[in-house]
């Protein structure tokens, strides 16, 4: 599997996605147009091994709701970005069985190293 979820009007995703030049291949679900699933978060998290490490915690509702001051759980996690779109760190980039979560340089290089090989 080929897949990138991202939000369309996220100027660091489009970015992202204009750096990397990906081949046709590659199936694109704007998470904000088409929510992300139950099943499709749970594949990632398979990935991942945490929905922790699927979360935004950057994100504005994240401040807005105080949730930096609770004791979330994994349960907590995954409600959370499936509640709201703004939770999941974009972009999420899944090649294969790898998967690549945010807009870090370190991330954007990798995939880039996979793609081109």
């Amino acid at each position: 599997m080929k897949k990138v979820y991202y939000l369309k009007t996220c100027s660091t995703c489009t970015r992202i996605l204009k750096e990397l030049n990906l081949p046709s291949d590659f199936v694109l679900q704007d998470i904000k147009s088409e929510a992300i699933t139950v099943k499709q978060v749970e594949e990632m998290k398979a990935l991942s091994g945490s929905y922790e490490a699927l979360f935004s915690k950057r994100s504005k509702l994240y401040k807005e709701m105080d949730l930096k001051n609770q004791d979330l759980s994994e349960k907590d996690f995954k409600h959370y970005i499936l509640e709201h779109y703004t939770f999941l760190s974009r972009p999420v980039i899944i090649i294969d069985d790898k998967i690549y979560v945010g807009n870090s340089k370190k991330n954007v290089e990798a995939v880039k190293a996979f793609i081109n090989f």
